[in-house]
């Protein structure tokens, strides 16, 4: 199969999920994936135990890393206590947010507190307009002050009106705040417009960076790495001492990768349309790639915003340890609540009482002791009975009608995040590849393709650690930004911004080539303008080269409609860097000698039990061909080929699993 090429220096990329770890060392040509169980109360307990069972004792090497400890931070309302510095009556913009209501229907909504408390919120003299040019000045004897008054707080952010326009009011904080806790000032975290979202996530890089720089120290202490990078929530990596001083870049480092990695395959295959998913043990991600990924700012982290660049990916509860139960209504739910990696699913003999997706899975005969983790681990069939017993005594169905149900109901609510990423945003399932990942997601991608219509399902190498794989070969980058909000009437529609972007080019350029290393001539710069018609609230992104034809092209592709003689609102100028990331060879699998080595099994499919034989993956070769029910077993993921599904191999090693 595809492999990266050589490397002088051992690569090691991590993955921290909810339940498990993955990790995939590339010495070499050669990979080598292990999965280990996730410490959620230390995260860098389990990679550093992966480290010692990989590498040998002071093997030299690269640590590449998807990091979930700014996301959890936020989730678990863990991060630091933070002091808002901002414009004296503007202390409160956390708190007012927009007018969208997140519960459209009840009559009291309920928001997420700020994460800044309200006697946290210093107001300050000094105003700049939206040009940059000084209404009010600062005070500098309160300047004097704010160093005691931000005394209790372990993180500032500074966050005042129209710094995007200029930062010296905000450079002028910082410095008076030089002998404080640490500074993110917005100026350098976003310098785009709208007050709400510039302020909110600068107060989340705020929250998470205290917690983040001193986890990444430890890693780079600890590991004994050489260097060490971290997954951004871009698809890019970024340097970890970026990483430690902008953190609210890695709130979707995980998820990010598996996507990178999952287009990187569809495209070997020839398929570069498609939708990914990614099913782990506590949630489901999915995400749409047209061919590249698909960027967003408008992404919210349990409530607050966050308007950096991230891979647009859906994320629903609904992963291998979602727990199942039933409702007052006695209608049967999965998930969002998760067995999670400790004590996980019952299967797993760790103390799990609830049933699970995966016990399902088990109990139906889909994941055989043999196929999980390559049989290193023996999983519990026995101890789901009785729990599995009491749920279907509730529904009152047998216990393979309750297993089948929990997994129904699993992909009902995955099929919905699917269709919301495609069908809703105007693209044809028909012309989409599925590509499914993460320790769950082989197990349900036939399904799944079935009910959107997609003609194919694709299993890539090691899929259960394939986030581990799109870390391992994402591209370094950097993205400068700068908003100049410019109104383009019909008689200006040459006009041109080439200056300007020049200008952000180079400082993408000059940060990326300082902070990675790399020689500024191996560098692609993109320029990109973010537009739309004047009186709208939201811009569409689209190449600086040609923007406005291709701004009207993008509206009537999003909206229906395009209003080619109206005014265009330049709102943001965006250029963004990319280095090289790690070559791939073109290894490829030979073609099959004879029928692959299968062992008998049983199935519950519809109720009843059916044979169905078991292949290793390691085995299967192209040229051969499986026909549901099926199963195919690998260390990292299990792959179930339903009735009516067959299954090919790709001289990529990538499985295809096609309807008959």
């Amino acid at each position: 199969m595809t492999r990266p090429s050589p490397t002088s220096l051992t690569v090691l990329a991590v993955d921290t999920g909810g339940t498990f770890t993955d990790l995939l060392r590339l010495r070499g040509a050669e990979t080598r994936a292990l999965k280990v169980p996730s410490t959620p109360g230390d995260p860098a307990a389990a990679i550093l135990d992966g480290i010692r069972r990989l590498l040998e004792p002071g093997e030299p090497f690269l640590l590449l890393h998807g990091s979930t400890v700014a996301t959890n931070a936020l989730l678990e309302r863990s991060g630091a206590r933070v002091a808002l510095v901002t414009n004296r009556g503007f202390e409160d913009v956390l708190e007012i947010g927009r007018q969208n209501r997140p519960q459209l229907y009840a009559l009291v909504g309920h928001r997420a507190p700020p994460l800044v408390d309200r006697e946290d919120r210093i107001g300050i003299a000094g105003r700049l307009g939206p040009g940059g040019e000084e209404i009010e000045p600062l005070d500098a004897a309160e300047l004097a002050t704010l160093t005691e008054r931000v005394s209790g707080a372990d993180a500032v952010a500074v966050c005042l009106l129209h710094a995007y326009s200029a930062a010296a009011h905000e450079d002028a904080v910082a410095e008076a705040l030089a002998e404080g806790p640490a500074v993110s000032v917005s100026s350098a975290i976003l310098p785009e417009y709208r007050e709400y979202e510039r302020t909110s996530t600068t107060v989340v890089n705020a929250y998470v960076a205290p917690v983040m720089s001193g986890y990444l120290r430890r890693l780079e202490t600890e590991s004994g790495a050489e260097r060490v990078k971290v997954m951004g929530s871009d698809g890019g990596r970024i340097a970890v001492r970026r990483a430690a001083r902008e953190p609210v870049h890695t709130v979707l480092s995980g998820p990010a990768g598996g996507v990178v990695g999952a287009l990187h395959w569809a495209r070997l295959v020839g398929s570069p349309g498609i939708v990914t998913f990614d099913m782990g043990g506590t949630s489901t991600d999915v995400s749409l790639c047209p061919g590249r990924p698909l960027r967003t700012r408008e992404f919210e982290i349990d409530g607050h915003p966050v308007a950096i660049p991230v891979i647009d990916i859906h994320t629903v509860g609904a992963g291998g340890g979602s727990l199942a139960s039933v409702d007052p209504g006695g209608a049967l739910r999965v998930g969002p609540e998760s067995a999670g990696a400790v004590p996980g699913p019952i299967a797993y003999g760790r103390g799990g009482e609830r049933v699970t997706v995966t016990d399902a899975h088990v109990w139906l005969g889909r994941l055989p002791s043999e196929g999980f983790l390559g049989g290193q681990e023996a999983l519990d069939r026995d101890g789901i009975q009785e729990p599995l017993g009491a749920l279907a005594h509730q529904l009152g169905r047998t216990p393979e009608e309750a297993a089948e149900g929990v997994l129904a109901v699993a992909a009902t609510a995955m099929e919905r995040a699917l269709r919301v990423i495609s069908v809703e945003r105007g693209f044809d399932p028909r012309e989409l590849a599925l590509v499914a990942f993460g320790g769950a997601g082989a197990l349900h991608a036939a399904g799944l393709a079935e009910r959107l219509g997609l003609p194919e399902a694709l299993i890539p190498p090691d899929p259960g650690v394939l986030s581990a794989y799109g870390i391992l070969t994402a591209p370094p980058t950097r993205e400068v930004s700068r908003t100049v909000l410019a109104t383009i009437s019909p008689a200006e529609s040459d006009r041109s911004f080439d200056a300007e972007l020049d200008e952000l080019a180079a400082h993408a350029l000059e940060g990326l080539t300082r902070e990675e290393g790399v020689e500024a001539d191996a560098v692609a710069v993109e320029r990109w303008i973010d537009a739309r018609y004047r009186g709208q609230s939201f811009e569409l992104r689209v190449p600086a080269s040609g923007w406005l034809d291709a701004f009207h092209q993008a509206h009537e592709a999003r909206y229906g409609y395009a209003r080619r003689g109206a005014e265009v609102e330049v709102v943001t100028l965006r250029a963004l860097a990319t280095g090289p990331a790690l070559e791939l060879a073109g290894a490829l699998l030979g073609d099959a000698s004879g029928a692959p080595p299968a062992s008998e099994g049983t199935v519950v499919v519809d109720g009843r039990s059916v044979p169905c034989p078991r292949v290793w993956r390691r085995d299967l070769r192209p040229g051969h061909l499986l026909q549901g029910p099926a199963l195919v077993l690998d260390y990292s993921a299990t792959t179930w080929l339903p009735p009516g599904w067959s299954l090919q191999v790709h001289p990529s090693g990538v499985l295809r699993l096609v309807p008959d």
